[in-house]
């Protein structure tokens, strides 16, 4: 969709009202997403370790969507907050609804794990059993290690008058025993949970794998002895996970997060997973004691809880895994990296840089330096064994000045973070935990530095992602660095803004969030508006994770009613309908997904030679606009926004593998072009490019 072939409308831009049904619905949207991870799983081309993987990711994520979206929507019912979404649902309606969808995709995945993936293993040598299908060697070798490791961590629960039913921890594993006194006829209920520190799928022979709840059950005698085994059924509860703070009347922000994490293991069931052969007996009472409605009961093949596939695709048979591949160093190891930045900026994108040897580097390099006199840094998910936190630490017993803005609120990384925040603390560093009532989600580090002239130069990092050397393997992000004095001037106020008390927003080459993103990024939408009014070319283009927020998307049907082209790359939540006439026809919405979790976001305004282009941690989302600290940072080099626009044409190009979202919110696999050949694969081609070029080549 060429921005010079498009001419404005007529008679101007169309200000006619914007029709109600205009929005997709997010939870549907998100289903769809993972429906897309699904699919994955399904493609016979892709590598069979990694199907095995996207079925794990699969079920990890329809968990967090029980866990935090289903248990808000319950919350705003119990609550009685009943207003229509924005798609124009109840919440009752909503919750029936996406119950029915989330069913059908739960025995879509479990029937791809017995039909193609089970099989296709079975093939390569890789065999997940029952129990029924072990040999006696193997059951005698499973009966001597249920003996020794797991029999002692047990602990069966049975329910009489004494014993009242037992509280069910979110996402654990258990089997529902009813057992009968053989002496007096009685039968009782009892739960045996199966315990998470084991192997979820044990050795029972070389490549051959049983699930730990068979050999469990297969051993129920030694747990209730004397006792009749009368059936046994496998379960899992999940529950409403998500935090709630109010840090407006809570004086001490950590020891609240604490408090709420102890509490979050006794949230309302939001699910409950069943293996399909139960007993109407053992399911009416696990509904009765849980408290759950017919729509949150389902109903699968065993096993349950394919989450632990993870340690299956970890199985060391690289034919059956992606190719490994070195990632590509963005400043040679010999070269001194502050000098290599005060000579030009560097933009890194991961995984295909290095982040051990550009971000990671940074801070160990500081941390290093005794020219470097302060080191100030943003975390909001760092991995279990940091060296950025080992570095930050070295720096302050260096006696450095090193302040930590760590964002204890991320999301299911509370207790974790909050460990870092005092680590860091007993080391000398300063630890603040942002402004009250903002997550600070932004990616940001700044190094202080007295060069040998006397000047002080602030150098600095920008990023798409998160602190973490782990996920930085696994995520596509980018992240700039440079020295660039505007540059350094924001990220000081900004640090000022988050450790003090202050109301600056009047940032140079940054837009930030809460205060300038939202109007700067629909100010150059309007812009681009005004441009194709003129006659000028004009084009807008979004790499996000997702894509939410009305006010921004009532922008973008604006400029696509005025004619502007408009290509979005979303990776998950997408609620803006494309292909609309008269409201969204130069609208085009794409979706990569591949061996990368793409995260980067990309916002490119501006047709022809020199698009104004600003990478950074901000979604479009409302969340990310209005209750976060963000930041956008615009990129000046022509190398690094050639770069960047290339890659929007990459992932919005016909020619690549991509979904295609449709005006009903279905999405459309291309993968194959007419001749059934198959197109390129962004992610495949930008490993191949680093073997012979780096971003500023």
């Amino acid at each position: 969709m060429s921005a010079e072939l498009v001419q404005p409308p007529p008679d101007g831009q169309d200000e006619s009202p914007l029709p109600p049904e205009r929005f997709l619905n997010r939870e549907e949207s998100w289903l769809q997403f993972n429906q897309r991870v699904l699919e994955m799983a399904e493609d016979a081309s892709l590598p069979l370790l990694e199907r095995v993987r996207f079925l794990a990711i699969f079920a990890s994520n329809l968990d967090e969507f029980f866990r935090v979206r289903v248990a808000g929507l319950k919350r705003r019912m119990a609550t009685g907050l009943l207003l229509r979404t924005k798609s124009g649902l109840k919440p009752r309606e909503e919750l029936a609804r996406i119950a029915a969808i989330a069913d059908e995709l739960a025995l879509r995945h479990a029937a791809c794990f017995h039909a193609q993936i089970r099989p296709a293993l079975s093939g390569e040598g890789i065999e997940l059993v029952r129990w029924d299908d072990l040999g006696r060697d193997e059951r005698t070798g499973l009966r001597k290690l249920f003996r020794e490791r797991i029999r002692p961590v047990l602990t069966p629960l049975a329910v009489d008058p004494a014993h009242p039913f037992p509280y069910i921890s979110g996402l654990s594993l258990n089997l529902a025993v009813i057992v009968r006194n053989p002496v007096t006829g009685q039968t009782v209920f009892a739960r045996v949970k199966v315990p998470s520190q084991l192997p979820r799928f044990v050795a029972a022979s070389k490549d051959r794998f049983v699930p730990l709840e068979d050999v469990i059950a297969a051993h129920l005698g030694q747990l209730f002895k004397g006792m009749e085994i009368v059936q046994h059924h496998v379960f899992r509860v999940t529950r409403n996970e998500d935090l709630e703070v109010d840090e407006d009347v809570t004086e001490n922000l950590m020891q609240a997060l604490e408090r709420e994490l102890r509490n979050r293991r006794f949230g309302p069931a939001v699910r409950l997973e069943v293996e399909e052969n139960i007993t109407d007996e053992v399911l009416d009472l696990l509904v009765e004691e849980l408290d759950v409605a017919d729509h949150e009961i389902y109903r699968l093949p065993g096993p349950l809880d394919l989450t632990g596939l993870h340690a299956i695709a970890d199985l060391d048979r690289g034919e059956l895994s992606y190719r490994p591949f070195v990632p590509a160093e963005a400043v040679h190891a010999e070269d001194d990296l502050f000098a290599v930045l005060r000579e030009r900026d560097v933009l890194v994108h991961h995984p295909y840089d290095s982040f051990a040897t550009s971000v990671q580097r940074l801070v160990e390099d500081a941390a290093k330096d005794p020219n470097v006199l302060a080191i100030k840094q943003t975390l909001y998910r760092t991995s279990g064994d940091s060296p950025i936190v080992d570095a930050l630490i070295d720096a302050a017993e260096a006696g450095k000045q090193v302040v930590v803005v760590v964002e204890i609120k991320a999301r299911f990384d509370e207790h974790a973070n909050i460990s870092w925040a005092r680590k860091l603390e007993r080391a000398g560093c300063h630890v603040v935990y942002g402004v009250v009532g903002l997550k600070t989600h932004c990616k940001l580090a700044l190094v202080v530095r007295q060069e040998a002239s006397g000047e002080l130069r602030r150098y600095c990092h920008i990023g798409t992602g998160n602190y973490n050397p782990k996920t930085a393997r696994l995520y596509e992000d980018f992240g700039l660095l440079t020295s660039d004095p505007l540059v350094g001037e924001d990220v000081t106020d900004l640090f000022i803004h988050l450790t003090g008390y202050s109301n600056h927003s009047a940032y140079r080459r940054l837009l930030v969030a809460p205060h300038s993103m939202r109007g700067g990024l629909i100010a150059r939408i309007e812009r681009e508006i005004g441009h194709l009014a003129a006659g000028r070319p004009a084009r807008i283009r979004i790499k996000s994770n997702s894509l939410v927020d009305e006010e921004m998307i009532d922008a973008l049907y604006r400029a696509s009613r005025a004619g502007v082209p408009i290509d979005v790359c979303v990776r998950g939540v997408c609620t803006l309908r494309p292909g609309i006439p008269g409201l969204s026809e130069n609208i085009r919405v794409r979706s990569v997904l591949g061996r990368f979790l793409e995260h980067s976001r990309i916002y490119e305004f501006g047709a022809g030679r020199r698009p104004e282009i600003w990478i950074g941690s901000a979604d479009v989302m409302r969340r990310n606009l209005d209750r976060r600290v963000e930041a956008l940072v615009k990129v000046t080099s022509p190398q690094h926004r050639e770069y960047l626009s290339e890659l929007l044409d990459l992932c919005t190009s016909d020619r690549t593998s991509t979904w295609w979202l449709c005006s009903d919110g279905s999405w459309v696999r291309r993968h194959r072009d007419d001749n059934g050949e198959p197109l390129q694969d962004v992610q495949t081609h930008l490993i191949g490019t680093r073997r012979w070029r780096t971003i500023d080549d």
